[in-house]
């Protein structure tokens, strides 16, 4: 884990919360996961771009918030061709709740991603989800909270920023990667991130490119470097304005459809 001096100070205080937040005591999960592989494979015969969207009310780059119904927001991400949703349930810097995610796992058909600051395995035990999000600079014992990820039920999708986690995830025996482009100690994204981490992912890992895709552009660019689907958060979110959010999860979507020109 990266020392704290590292971190941007929104980043620390995120993990703080997360830290007080493990500390509750809570029944285990055992959870029926619907898989994300097959998910991102159905999206890819009906020619989509798979997407992950993300129901994001805020964020620390965020430029405002979205406080429309998180259920309405993930059917409208479906309905916009999304493979499947990522639901926020980090509370004090995100807006999220673990309620929103049940909620919205509840109404669609896709897998369900908890995107939240897992840093111990009884942070696993708050709300059933098909897929838990392990940060590989936050954690200790990555391989430990693979397995009990995995003992639960979830497929747990392992993010990395370098080369460096990257091997480290790959030791834990991660089989579903995401290459966030954001750098969380400095919170500066970069795309090019992603083109120089993921030529050393086997094939055989599912690959997901995160953070900073906000145009079709963006959305042929990572694809060309090898990504098997992308999450989007704020792109679709709009949290600035009121815009649609099927249409914008559409517009990734159907990217791969569009001329370089449009």
């Amino acid at each position: 884990m990266n020392s704290p001096t590292e971190l941007a100070p929104e980043v620390r205080s995120i993990l703080e919360a997360a830290g007080e937040r493990s500390n509750d005591d809570r029944d285990r999960l055992s959870v029926d996961a619907r898989s994300l592989p097959d998910a991102l494979a159905r999206a890819e015969a009906d020619g989509r771009v798979p997407i992950v969207a993300e129901v994001k009310p805020t964020s620390p780059t965020a430029d405002g918030t979205r406080a429309d119904d998180p259920v309405e927001l993930a059917e409208a991400m479906v309905a916009g061709g999304a493979a499947a949703i990522s639901v926020l349930t980090e509370p004090d810097h995100f807006g999220g709740s673990a309620e929103a995610l049940e909620r919205v796992r509840a109404a669609v058909d896709v897998p369900v991603l908890r995107k939240d600051f897992v840093l111990e395995e009884r942070g696993m035990d708050v709300v059933e989800a098909d897929l838990l999000l392990l940060i590989a600079r936050f954690v200790e014992n990555l391989e430990d909270l693979v397995a009990a990820a995995r003992d639960r039920g979830f497929q747990p999708l392992v993010e990395v920023h370098d080369r460096a986690e990257l091997e480290e995830a790959l030791e834990a025996g991660a089989e579903i990667i995401g290459v966030n482009n954001r750098d969380l100690a400095k919170l500066e994204v970069d795309l090019g991130t992603f083109e120089s981490v993921s030529p050393h992912v086997p094939d055989d890992v599912t690959l997901i490119a995160e953070s900073g895709v906000s145009s079709p552009e963006d959305v042929r660019r990572m694809r060309e470097a090898g990504a098997d689907a992308l999450l989007v958060g704020s792109a679709i979110m709009d949290h600035d304005g009121a815009g649609d959010v099927a249409e914008n999860t559409r517009r990734l979507a159907d990217a791969t459809q569009e001329t370089p020109n449009e």
